[in-house]
């Protein structure tokens, strides 16, 4: 690639890989292999062994993540204009002569998905949505500094929020009602604490002149802010297409070669049609057990039944809790394992009956799943060893349930009648 200090060493001949402390599940193994950028290795080190490792380390490129962006800022030979404005780096490439060259691709990576919101769900360039009008970002570390470049090299004015300083949460409202994009670059709302916002809804609804809300987190897909822009008709979206850009970016730098940024479309697909969660709903003993089960064997997925999970939770099962504590601590209980189970990615979950009852179900599942009502005719359902709908029947329990069923799913497939009937459509229908 014209103009980059690639060290254009053969990718076998040491391994390329993420540095940071407490790395996780990391999905950039499976972004930068699907790149070229390989071999690819997750290295978590300490902080007293980063400078040995950068300096003495057998690498040909390194992606680095906090905590240690700005000490590779500090110990590369060489840095972009990019790492000198922010003095943080995220990107090292160890050079034929064994110098370090260090660059910020976060800043890439934030222009891109801020341009392909703007194109793609507004009709118009980053620069005509923001030259020259206010944008807000919340947080001040090392992301936001990312974020603050890329939105000022687009002519937005700038303002940061903070929990302390004169620009906090608390004047949001008052001081920035006249702001057309905000991003979140805090970490508040990131897995396994979802769905959680930095922006109370009621705030964010103060906002009139709001055109889009973005934010950086990736896992889950929908994060608390974004799901409450939803609600309010604001376009939003998280940032998996700015991790597989900045990765784009990175891995050219460390390849020496350019790479097709539509590469970043393709990638973004695929890891979502891996990770999101088919989550099934319907009346009880409409099938969505049966035909769950059979779903996870066709993908290769874990299968999680909720009442299950409950049972193995409280070692009590979900009829046993609300004939001896009644329907409501059972609502409780359901809830808290609904969440818990939706917050992961790639699962197959079957969910009682009843989960639509309480609304704030519906975020637990949205975050990460993709929702498939089953629609069965009511005279085919069992209620045997069903307690609310014994107790209820089944027309009243659809009066009550059945426009929240339609409400909530992205898809609705009426029942074919077999497990394995219904688990085929399901997979038509979502592409799987």
């Amino acid at each position: 690639m014209a103009g980059t200090p690639n060290a254009g060493v053969d990718a076998g001949s040491a391994p390329f890989g993420l540095l940071g402390r407490n790395l996780g599940h990391s999905w950039s193994p499976r972004i930068h292999t699907s790149l070229g950028s390989v071999p690819y290795e997750l290295f978590e080190r300490e902080p007293d062994d980063v400078e040995g490792f950068v300096r003495n380390g057998t690498w040909s490129g390194l992606n680095v993540t906090i905590p240690y962006k700005r000490d590779a800022a500090r110990l590369a030979d060489e840095r972009s204009p990019r790492v000198d404005r922010l003095g943080a780096a995220n990107t090292l490439v160890r050079r034929p002569d064994g110098t370090i060259y260090a660059e910020n691709t976060d800043v890439l990576g934030f222009s891109l998905m801020l341009n392909r919101f703007c194109t793609r769900r507004l009709g118009v360039s980053a620069r005509e949505v923001l030259a020259g009008k206010p944008a807000v970002v919340l947080g001040s570390g090392g992301a936001s500094a990312a974020v603050q470049a890329a939105l000022d090299d687009a002519g937005a004015l700038v303002s940061v929020i903070s929990r302390s300083g004169s620009d906090t949460y608390e004047t949001l409202a008052e001081r920035h009602a006249d702001a057309v994009l905000m991003v979140n670059a805090t970490p508040v709302g990131m897995y396994p604490n979802c769905p959680a916002s930095p922006v109370p809804e009621e705030v964010l609804a103060q906002l009139k002149n709001l055109v889009g809300v973005l934010d950086v987190i990736y896992n889950p897909t929908l994060t608390g802010i974004v799901l409450a822009a939803e609600r309010l008709g604001i376009p939003a979206d998280t940032g998996l297409s700015m991790l597989v850009a900045q990765a784009l970016r990175s891995s050219e730098l460390f390849q020496g070669r350019s790479l097709d940024v539509s590469l970043v479309d393709v990638i973004e697909r695929q890891i979502l049609s891996e990770t999101s969660n088919v989550v099934l709903i319907g009346m009880p003993g409409c099938g969505k057990t049966t035909t769950g089960k059979r779903l996870a064997r066709m993908l290769g997925r874990p299968f999680v039944d909720i009442d299950d999970a409950i049972d193995a939770s409280t070692g009590e099962s979900a009829a046993t809790i609300i004939n001896t504590r009644g329907v409501q601590e059972f609502r409780r209980v359901e809830s808290r394992v609904t969440g818990e189970y939706g917050a992961r990615s790639g699962l197959v979950i079957a969910c009682g009956g009843g989960v639509v009852t309480v609304p704030s179900n519906y975020d637990l599942l949205h975050q990460n799943g993709t929702i498939v009502f089953i629609d069965r005719s009511l005279s085919e359902l069992e209620t045997s060893g069903r307690p609310v709908s014994a107790s209820k029947g089944v027309e009243a329990l659809a009066r009550e349930r059945m426009g929240s069923y339609r409400s909530w799913a992205d898809y609705s497939l009426v029942s074919i009648g077999s497990p394995a009937g219904n688990a085929r459509a399901i997979q038509g229908l979502l592409g799987l």
